[in-house]
């Protein structure tokens, strides 16, 4: 997977009655501190003589500016005290995540003399957008060289990502649910005028025609076929293979057309009946490639998939599993398993590409998954209100099973199937190799979901947050 490059707008403030050439400094410096951090930014040096935001005049300018350059984020470092009024009245006209800093003031001069009173503004700033009812991340007042600096901007920008990658989402849904999966109904007018999160539904047919064209052309087909072999035990027929590979170019086509960043796929029963197989191991080729594929029509899950993978910039495949059952040894372990659809990139070991436990077709990736720490989450909801469970496990060791598997160790296991029992969540959840969850946490701000840490950690992440 190809990390995501996230670009701020890049806004500095000043206000009149405090020093207006330490402020210029500090705007050079911060955008300085930037570019060596690697961050792309969008800078405001062409609106005005000094670079900063200060006069209600150019926040048309500035708007325009940042909407034609595409800015995920507004990074409005507070180079002295700042001019409120300004920065709420852009921020929210741009709609878009916001940072708010300011450096660390230096001690007064040997006359009492303060010149830039960041830290104040920053107190004023931040009454202002609640007034205007403007979500924004608060960066702790630190030095540029403080490690918070760097971490409170990296987390930003994979906050952005989520952001971004949520008001987007596309879903490909291929089918409708399986009737006996009543849990993974979903609102889509809802979701729509409530996310702006939009499905594109195709109906079976539209699919297998799909495979079938890819199988007639072949030359893509079996560029799958070379890539499964060469990283995968396989333990099908060279025709299933090719239905495996074929799937795989149909459901990316299918992606490609509508325009969908992730996949839901009604994955039994109907298609063993077209094809054979097992979506499994296409799903987890697509999963690989960055493009999540979830089980069941799982929208919801879908969803998760994105913001997943987002809050990581996009560098690391996530794993689409199901709470199963309890550890036979742990009191506060669970096995997450599914027939076969995880990304290689998971595995502790060399994939197989065979059969999956439930079900007599063939077409599942067999593997355990890495251990370490995982970040575990959902989003789902029903009665009009939604929320996202969230919280990190442990890799154990256990007992073998079939499909892509792993043991995990939570905190406290009997909270949790509570809350998985209790809802709005259900047995499906999404993994990534990742502590995602400050992140996720933070993200849920801009999004209008209601953040549901299943450790009851909520004060730690909080601290994280801060800068603690």
């Amino acid at each position: 997977m190809q990390g995501r490059e996230i670009k701020l707008g890049y806004a500095p403030t000043r206000r009149s009655i405090f020093s207006a050439p330490d402020a210029i400094k500090y705007r050079g410096l911060t955008k300085d501190r930037l570019t060596q951090l690697g961050v792309s930014f969008v800078d405001i040096d062409d609106i005005n003589p000094e670079g900063l935001l200060y006069d209600d005049r150019d926040v048309e300018p500035i708007l325009e500016k940042f909407r034609r350059e595409g800015v995920d984020g507004l990074f409005v470092p507070h180079c002295n005290f700042g001019t409120e009024y300004v920065v709420a009245r852009l921020a929210r006209r741009l709609g878009v995540p916001v940072l708010l800093w300011g450096p660390r003031d230096e001690r007064p001069d040997e006359n009492g003399v303060r010149l830039r009173d960041s830290q104040c503004g920053l107190f004023a700033t931040g009454k202002v957008l609640r007034r205007f009812k403007v979500p924004f991340t608060y960066m702790t007042n630190c030095r540029l060289t403080d490690p918070e600096f760097e971490r409170g901007v990296y987390d930003f920008l994979k906050v952005c990502n989520v952001v971004k990658a949520f008001r987007e989402t596309r879903i490909l849904q291929i089918a409708p649910r399986p009737f006996d999966f009543w849990s993974t109904m979903c609102n889509e007018g809802e979701l729509l005028e409530k996310f702006n999160i939009q499905l594109s539904p195709v109906p079976m047919p539209e699919l297998t025609a799909e495979v079938e064209k890819a199988k007639d052309e072949g030359a893509e087909v079996k560029a799958v076929m070379d890539y499964c072999r060469e990283n995968m035990d396989i333990a099908v027929t060279d025709a299933q293979l090719e239905n495996i590979a074929a799937l795989k170019v149909a459901m990316r086509r299918l992606a490609d057309k509508y325009g969908c960043n992730a996949i839901a796929i009604q994955c039994w029963n109907a298609l063993q009946g077209e094809l054979g197989i097992m979506p499994c191991a296409a799903n987890s080729l697509l999963n690989e490639e960055g493009l999540p594929v979830v089980c069941e029509t799982d929208i919801h899950g879908a969803i998760t998939a994105v913001m997943a993978e987002a809050a990581d910039l996009n560098r690391t495949p996530s794993f689409f599993a199901d709470w199963t059952v309890r550890h036979p040894d742990n009191d506060n372990g669970e096995l997450l398993q599914h027939c076969g659809p995880w990304p290689i990139s998971c595995a502790k070991e060399r994939p197989t590409i065979g059969m999956p436990l439930a079900f007599d077709y063939p077409g599942a990736v067999e593997a355990e998954a890495k251990h370490g720490l995982v970040t575990l989450c959902r989003f789902d909801g029903d009665n009009g209100e939604y929320s996202m469970l969230m919280g990190t496990a442990q890799g154990i060791d256990g007992p073998y099973t079939k499909g892509t598997y792993l043991w995990v160790q939570v905190k406290n296991w009997k909270r949790l199937e509570a809350k998985l029992v209790e809802g709005p969540y259900i047995h499906h959840c999404v993994g990534i190799h990742k502590d995602i969850v400050p992140v996720l946490y933070e993200a849920c701000k801009y999004l209008g979901i209601k953040p549901d840490p299943f450790d009851d950690n909520e004060e730690e992440i909080k601290a994280y947050l801060r800068g603690e």
